[in-house]
């Protein structure tokens, strides 16, 4: 990832007050995953799925600049299901069907709702 990649998902980061775009939980950076894991009885695997990253809000695919204001932090699993998905669905789109998920408890492994 680019230095500047690096900096806006740390902006990003601080403007969703440590929170996934997305679903809302906490958001890690990679380096910091094992102490998280620990501090909330988490297994590392468990807690990579809170892994941040970078999301382009428009996929550099389809155009999406390397700019600040397409860039949020998400965690690396809801960042990976939304680009799975053909075609990925807008990014509000998207928030409405995690935050249904999350509602039902059907979006991340029930550990994660603890963390």
């Amino acid at each position: 990832m680019s230095h500047r990649l690096i900096h806006y998902r740390q902006r990003a980061i601080v403007r969703q007050n440590g929170r996934c775009f997305y679903c809302g939980l906490p958001v890690v950076p990679k380096e910091n995953l094992d102490n998280f894991a620990l501090l909330h009885g988490l297994s590392p695997a468990r807690a990579g799925a809170l892994q941040c990253t970078a999301e382009h809000l428009q996929a550099r695919c389809d155009g999406g600049p390397d700019k600040e204001e397409n860039i949020v932090a998400a965690c690396i699993t809801c960042n990976q299901r939304r680009h799975r998905m053909k075609p990925a669905p807008a990014p509000d789109t998207y928030a409405k069907i995690v935050r249904g998920q999350m509602e039902r408890g059907a979006w991340h492994k029930r550990p994660l709702l603890r963390a």
